[in-house]
């Protein structure tokens, strides 16, 4: 609720008020939401809606109110906004996580895509001493950052501050596992801190289809975007007329056939 005072002229309508609401208050308000005005009703004592046709007419009390909705999140990927996140792509876990092979091969795709485009790539291991290292088929030449964690989220304050020296960032590709440990809880923390998260369906898998086909579905009901290497890659090129075009799609062409896993979504 606004409370500094104003003047509006007499016979002003609806839309003179907005403008005044934006003038005083702007840059406070998120223009991503949407909002009513309200008047004070003396006779009720609150506030109510105002009438369609509403003209001031004589001293009264106004404000802006938000609504709670929730505003689409349109997804545009563009590499000089975008980093790629890899989760705990490790050897312990090859005999556990169903699909595991799959993953692997979309992962060293996606991972490949990046190089090309020249996006960053942070990557974490989870307890490497117990759990080993990244499996040798995921080729990390290149990546930003190669951090050992305990901690189930990928955001850490080494990745907090690597984000932070990178200009522009506002999208996160985020792949690995599991999807509703690590994965579920890196995307919450990172739309928490208002970037936008875009989660691989065919390169993220859990040892349970049932946990992950659950964490999917949250995730999506929260804002964060589940999609595919391959629409993730031909978003980041956008034009066929790209100069990397030819070679992401090579790397598509060449990805082995559909497993299933993305049945399981």
């Amino acid at each position: 609720v606004f409370a500094r005072p104003s003047s509006v002229p007499h016979g002003a309508g609806y839309e003179l008020l907005i403008q005044k609401f934006l003038s005083l208050y702007g840059d406070q308000i998120d223009m991503h939401r949407k909002f009513v005005v309200q008047l004070f009703a003396e006779e009720w004592s609150q506030y109510i809606d105002l009438p369609k046709g509403f003209l001031v007419n004589e001293r009264c009390k106004v404000r802006l109110v938000p609504l709670q909705i929730q505003i689409t999140t349109l997804g545009n990927l563009t590499p000089s906004s975008t980093v790629f996140f890899c989760c705990d792509m490790q050897e312990r876990f090859r005999p556990a996580i169903k699909y595991f092979g799959d993953i692997i091969s979309v992962g060293q795709r996606l991972l490949q895509g990046a190089r090309l485009l020249g996006i960053p790539v942070i990557v974490t291991e989870q307890y490497p001493k117990g759990l080993g290292s990244t499996v040798q088929e995921i080729d990390l030449t290149g990546a930003k950052l190669v951090l050992p964690k305990t901690k189930f989220s990928m955001v850490l304050p080494e990745v907090e501050a690597a984000l932070a020296e990178i200009p522009g960032v506002r999208s996160i590709v985020l792949f690995g596992v599991e999807t509703h440990v690590c994965i579920q809880q890196t995307a919450l923390e990172l739309i928490g801190r208002g970037l936008e998260v875009h989660i691989v369906a065919d390169a993220t898998s859990s040892r349970s289809m049932m946990d992950r086909m659950f964490a999917l579905e949250r995730l999506a009901r929260t804002g964060i975007i589940v999609t595919t290497s391959e629409a993730i890659l031909l978003q980041l090129v956008a034009d066929k007329e790209h100069p990397k075009f030819k070679e992401i799609q090579n790397l598509i062409k060449a990805s082995a056939p559909e497993s299933g896993l993305l049945s399981k979504v």
